[in-house]
C-alpha cells in the first residue's frame, strides 16, 4: 500500500497524500491481495493503484484545500448532502438546519473516507459493490447512502438535542442490512 500511496502522491503534486487515504485504499487492496487466481493476486500492486487513481478522481477534488469552496469541493458536497436530505426529509434537515448541526461535523468523514470508518468491513465490501456499480456514479450514490443513514436514525436525531453531532459522527452499524436498505428507497434524486 505504502508504494501506491507515494506513487499517487508523487504524480499528484497538488494534492500529495492526504490523512485518510491509506482508509480508500485499504479495501482494494484486501480484494486484490486476496484474489484466488494467483496470477491476477500477483498484480496486486499495479491494479490496486489503478483502481485507486480512478476511485479517487470522483473525489480527488475534495482533498484539495484550495478547492474546499469551489462547485467541486467538499463544501459544495456536504452542501448536496443537506439539499438531498431537505428533499427527501425536511423536517428533519430543519431539525439540524436550526440546531446548527452541520454536515460538516458528521458526513466529511463519511464523504471523504467513502465510509470506511462507518461499518464493519464486509459491510463496507457490500456498500462499495453498490458505490462502483451505481449507474449514476460514485458520488451521488455514496450521497444517497450518506442521506439514508441520517433517516435512519431520524427518530433519534429529532429526539436528542444536546449532542447529537457526536451522536452522527460515530454511525456505526452492525449488520449488512440493516438499519439503510428501509431508507435507500427514499435517496432518488428529486428533479
Amino acid at each position: 500500500m505504502r508504494k501506491v500511496l507515494l506513487l499517487f502522491a508523487k504524480l499528484t503534486p497538488a494534492i500529495r497524500y492526504v490523512q485518510g487515504m491509506n482508509e480508500v485504499l485499504a479495501p482494494l487492496y484486501h480484494v486484490f491481495c486476496t484474489d484466488p487466481d494467483e496470477k491476477n493476486a500477483s498484480n496486486a500492486e499495479p491494479d490496486n493503484f489503478c483502481c485507486f487513481v480512478r476511485l479517487l478522481s470522483d473525489s480527488v477534488d475534495h482533498f484539495c484545500e484550495a478547492l474546499d469552496n469551489s462547485s467541486v469541493g467538499i463544501h459544495s458536497t456536504l452542501s448536496n448532502l443537506a439539499e438531498l436530505l431537505k428533499n427527501n426529509d425536511e423536517e428533519l434537515w430543519r431539525h439540524l438546519d436550526i440546531n446548527k448541526v452541520n454536515p460538516q461535523f458528521y458526513a466529511f468523514r463519511w464523504i471523504t473516507l467513502l465510509l470506511t470508518q462507518e461499518f464493519k468491513f464486509t459491510s463496507i465490501l457490500r456498500i462499495w459493490d453498490s458505490l462502483l456499480g451505481s449507474p449514476s456514479g460514485v458520488q451521488e450514490m455514496l450521497l444517497r447512502v450518506c442521506c439514508a443513514m441520517l433517516l435512519s436514525m431520524r427518530s433519534r436525531l429529532l429526539n436528542f438535542i444536546p449532542v447529537y453531532h457526536v451522536a452522527i459522527s460515530h454511525y456505526h452499524v452492525h449488520g449488512p442490512n440493516k438499519p439503510l436498505r428501509p431508507h435507500l428507497h427514499y435517496t432518488q434524486p428529486h428533479n
